[in-house]
């Protein structure tokens, strides 16, 4: 396994499992199947529903809770400072767990400033080892950044070869903070495990076109979290760290990126509205 080192100094997994779309009851027995596997960094969320069967797989799986890096996310309805901060009793208690190695702001809407305040003071109780954001496009991190006491070690965004974020990890980077990939596949679109480019370059390394495009976010320092319910298709994607993509084909990866989100923008109107009738 490679590691990031984030800016208050923890050391997380540049691979974990993600829980994105799992069904709660399916939950346990696949965090169970990932950590057999081998992995040790799980994320999960409020949003995802399934913060329980996490917990209770994190107390079954017989791994030390020191060696497990677990993340999850307060929801926009539990924004605001005294919600965001009953909420984070709320998922330890589901997580079975006295402390979070990482939690993040899931959308920069409601008041997300009251939110990261209970956050921080969470940190300070060693209740939450990291923190940090998801979705926060470059000005909002940066404007939340600025003003924030604990400064955000991770943002976490869409990221996949079609939407590398360059302009988003160069914030990220100037001010020390980690970009972490939601959507390493792009749930497929784009006929995504067909792509030739990503199809030649794998197989020159014996690799799948996923293999490859997760190899190519790793060294592209992106932390990725891929999810899948199939213990073959965890047992693939863990199995990126035995090869290394060339300059050449890097730059070939480089030259898919469209520069664009394949599911939304936080820019467009109808996406918020639409997002607020989720709260």
């Amino acid at each position: 396994m490679e590691y990031v080192t984030l800016n208050n100094g923890v050391k997380m997994p540049m691979l974990g499992y993600g829980v994105y779309q799992v069904d709660p009851a399916e939950a346990e027995r696949c965090v169970l199947d990932a950590i057999s596997v081998g992995y040790r960094s799980i994320d999960t969320a409020q949003a995802y529903a399934n913060e329980e069967g996490v917990g209770n797989a994190i107390a079954k799986c017989g791994v030390p809770r020191e060696e497990l890096f677990i993340t999850t996310k307060v929801w926009i309805s539990n924004a605001g400072y005294e919600k965001a901060k009953a909420s984070i009793e709320e998922s330890l208690a589901k997580l079975q767990t006295s402390y979070i190695d990482l939690l993040l702001i899931h959308q920069p809407f409601g008041d997300y400033y009251g939110t990261y305040r209970a956050m921080e003071e969470a940190y300070k109780e060693g209740k939450v080892r990291a923190i940090g954001v998801s979705n926060f496009y470059p000005d909002r991190f940066l404007d939340l950044h600025h003003f924030a006491e604990i400064k955000p070690a991770v943002n976490q965004v869409e990221t996949h070869v079609f939407q590398q974020q360059k302009l988003a990890k160069e914030y990220l980077k100037k001010n020390g903070a980690q970009i972490e990939s939601w959507g390493p596949f792009a749930e497929g679109k784009n006929d995504y495990f067909n792509n030739p480019v990503l199809k030649e370059i794998g197989a020159a390394h014996g690799k799948t076109t996923a293999q490859t495009a997760l190899r190519f976010l790793i060294q592209s320092d992106v932390v990725v979290i891929p999810k899948s319910t199939h213990k073959e298709r965890m047992e693939e994607n863990f199995n990126v760290f035995d090869f290394e993509l060339t300059p050449e084909e890097m730059s070939r990866i480089e030259e898919l990126d469209g520069g664009e989100s394949l599911f939304f923008s936080h820019y467009d109107p109808k996406t918020v509205e639409w997002f607020m009738t989720l709260v």
